[in-house]
C-alpha cells in the first residue's frame, strides 16, 4: 500500500508537471488537459482529471478508488512551441512503454526553451515586416525604411524582455521605437516619399496572434476562464502597444498611416 502510494505521488507530480510545462510556453487549454491526462493513464493510473485557469492548475490522479491532488502556480514563461512539442513526444513514448517513471522524469528535467540567437530574431522579424509593407503596395524605399525601423523594434524588444520588464511596457515602448524610428526615416529627403504603409508595417512584430487564436480555441473548446484572460492579456497588449504608437506620433507631429 505504501508502494503504491509513493507510485501515485511520483506520478501526480510528472502529470502536472507535464501541465504545468504546457500552459507555462502557450500551449491551448484542451492540450494541456488532454495530454496530462495521457500521461497519467499511460503510467499506471485509472484516470486523471484536472482544472486548468489562467494562474494555476489542479490536478487529481485516481488508482483503485483513491485519489490524490496536487496544485501548482503556473507562470508564464512566454510561447515556445519546442518545449511544447517536446513534451508531446515524452508523452507519446510513454505511451508506447518506451519510457517509465524514471524515464518520463529524466526526460522532463532535460526540457529546456529553445533560444535563438538575437541577431537572428532581428533579422527574420525586420525582413518579414519589410516583405508585408511590400506587398501592400509600398516601393523599395517603404521595405527599406520597415526593415530598419521594425529590427531596432525588435532588439529593443528583446533587450527588454531580457531584463523582464512588465510585457505591457515592453509593448508601449517597442511601439514607440519603431514608429519614431519609421517617421522620423521618412523625413530623410531620399526617403520623404515612401509609402506611408511602412508605419504600420514597423510594428507588426507587436500583433499578439498566437494568444488571441489560443483564447479562441480555449473558449470554443470550453475552457472560457482561461479563454477570457488570454483574450484580455492580448487586448491589453495591444492596447500598449497603440498608446506607443499615439505617443510617437504626437512626440514627433507625424502624420496618421
Amino acid at each position: 500500500m505504501v508502494n503504491e502510494t509513493t507510485q501515485q505521488r511520483d506520478i501526480t507530480r510528472l502529470c502536472i508537471q507535464c501541465a504545468l510545462l504546457l500552459l507555462q510556453h502557450g500551449a491551448e487549454s484542451m492540450l494541456v488537459e488532454q495530454l496530462s491526462s495521457r500521461l497519467g493513464v499511460a503510467l499506471g493510473m485509472d484516470a486523471v482529471e484536472s482544472s486548468i485557469s489562467a494562474n494555476a492548475i489542479v490536478l487529481t490522479t485516481i488508482m483503485q478508488g483513491h485519489c490524490l491532488t496536487s496544485t501548482r502556480k503556473n507562470v508564464d514563461r512566454g510561447i515556445n512551441m519546442h518545449v511544447v512539442t517536446e513534451v508531446q513526444r515524452v508523452v507519446i513514448m510513454a505511451e508506447h512503454k518506451l519510457l517509465d517513471v524514471a524515464g518520463v522524469a529524466k526526460r522532463f528535467s532535460h526540457i529546456k526553451p529553445l533560444r535563438y540567437p538575437r541577431w537572428l530574431m532581428v533579422t527574420i522579424v525586420a525582413l518579414s515586416c519589410g516583405c508585408f509593407s511590400r506587398l501592400n503596395g509600398g516601393g523599395w524605399d517603404a521595405f527599406l525604411v520597415t526593415l530598419i525601423a521594425s529590427g531596432m523594434a525588435m532588439y529593443v524588444r528583446q533587450v527588454l524582455t531580457a531584463r523582464h520588464l512588465n510585457p505591457l511596457i515592453n509593448f508601449c515602448i517597442t511601439a514607440f521605437v519603431a514608429t519614431s524610428a519609421s517617421g522620423l526615416l521618412m523625413r530623410v529627403p531620399a526617403l520623404e516619399h515612401s509609402s506611408s504603409v511602412a508605419m504600420a508595417a514597423s510594428v507588426l512584430l507587436l500583433v499578439p496572434g498566437f494568444p488571441l487564436i489560443n483564447a479562441v480555441a480555449d473558449m470554443f473548446k470550453g475552457h472560457v476562464n482561461t479563454g477570457l484572460a488570454r483574450w484580455t492579456m492580448a487586448s491589453l497588449l495591444t492596447l500598449s502597444t497603440c498608446i506607443g504608437v499615439v505617443t510617437a506620433m504626437v512626440i514627433w507631429g507625424l502624420h496618421g498611416w
